[in-house]
């Protein structure tokens, strides 16, 4: 089926570039901060190391959302961004004193936090009219991400935590691999009335500041989740591989979710869903705080993932590809990039700080104020995106 008339969709080659970048990222959440926690960090400098990339992410995306869209090379920049993630990850194998990490974290994570942005927009541009496809496209990111988990908590669980580095450096070249044979998408005139209506006058349509804001709260509410639950559960005395079941119970949820989206973004509008993603991640987060120790307890939380990460991001893009239409969709991509970002870099200081004067309970539930905050503001302000 075509996408854009006469340019048949790479199904499989987007695919392989969400399977690859997002396997990555299984590799980072569950297990960064027990290869920090390896090496002898205390909580505090973990959340340091941990939030590291997350501020990259507040700075990367829109120096390259910018010169995606002013030079229209999005898929340059994806090649290059993905290659460069490998070449300075690399130095991590020379040192692993504190200065030096988060040296390497800051500049891998520079070149990383380019590609996704980027990589979104070429995605929309090969759907064209068809951009309701895009979950089926994503999915397969959730694959990469479980087998990960799955396969490398069995890794580490077996060679301990030495491996990791080199497994990291093998999903990134693999990254670099798939970027290199995805076809640039097909060029599509934009609106006059796009070039008209610029980047700074879309952004400040009502209802627009309010979802960015809410963007950073829901990385913010995510903070202690992403930099400590393998810690916090095996403080309750789960072992690594049943961690890592878990991580995975919560993106096939996800996947699952991805499988029907598309009929679900027919029922629901985008406002609805992004609510709805706010008060079930609220209660997610109440859950791991107070009754993690309980194991169907902790199932249900993490089958609860399908909505915090599946509908929340799937509702963002549409959201941002609304608001910014193709001449701008770089730079909104970016700009959605960035604010979460601020938001998981501050949720992870947050958490790294909190977790040992307070403990997991109050530092989860920081995390659920967040969460309904956020569904409140959305509530109040983003009545136009109905």
């Amino acid at each position: 089926m075509s996408a854009v008339a006469g340019s048949p969709l790479p199904y499989w080659r987007l695919s392989g570039f969400y399977f690859a970048y997002f396997a990555l990222l299984g590799g980072v959440a569950p297990f960064l901060s027990l290869y920090f926690e390896s090496l002898g960090f205390e909580p505090a400098r973990i959340g340091e190391l941990v939030a590291i990339p997350m501020l990259m992410r507040c700075i990367a995306p829109n120096l390259w959302g910018w010169l995606g869209d002013a030079t229209g090379q999005r898929l340059l920049i994806v090649r290059v961004g993905a290659l460069l993630t490998a070449l300075t990850f690399a130095g991590i194998f020379w040192r692993q004193d504190y200065w030096w990490l988060a040296a390497i974290m800051a500049l891998h994570s520079f070149f990383w936090h380019a590609v996704l942005p980027q990589f979104e927009a070429i995605t929309l541009a090969h759907l064209g009219s068809q951009s309701s496809r895009y979950s089926q496209l994503r999915l397969w990111g959730s694959v990469g991400f479980i087998l990960t988990v799955v396969l490398l908590g069995m890794l580490l669980q077996r060679e301990g935590m030495g491996v990791y580095p080199m497994a990291m450096l093998g999903i990134m070249l693999l990254i670099s691999l798939c970027s290199a044979l995805v076809p640039a998408p097909p060029q599509q005139p934009a609106a006059a009335q796009e070039h008209a209506d610029g980047f700074l006058r879309r952004l400040w349509r009502p209802g627009v500041p309010a979802f960015f804001l809410c963007v950073a709260l829901m990385q913010l509410s995510h903070g202690p989740y992403y930099t400590f639950l393998s810690i916090h559960l095996e403080a309750l005395g789960y072992g690594r591989g049943l961690i890592g079941a878990l991580w995975a119970l919560g993106v096939v949820a996800e996947i699952l979710l991805f499988l029907v989206m598309h009929r679900v973004l027919g029922v629901f509008s985008l406002r609805a869903l992004l609510v709805a993603s706010f008060l079930i991640a609220s209660l997610r987060w109440v859950l791991l705080g107070t009754l993690a120790d309980h194991l169907s307890v902790l199932i249900f939380a993490q089958i609860l993932h399908a909505a915090t990460f599946g509908a929340f991001h799937v509702a963002a893009i549409h959201f941002v590809q609304q608001r910014f239409g193709e001449r701008y969709q770089g730079q909104g991509q970016a700009l959605y990039a960035t604010l979460a970002g601020v938001g998981g870099a501050l949720g992870a200081l947050y958490s790294g700080y909190a977790w040992q004067g307070v403990g997991a309970t109050l530092t989860f539930g920081v995390a659920a104020l967040a969460a309904l905050a956020a569904a409140v503001i959305l509530s109040l302000r983003l009545r136009e995106a109905d």
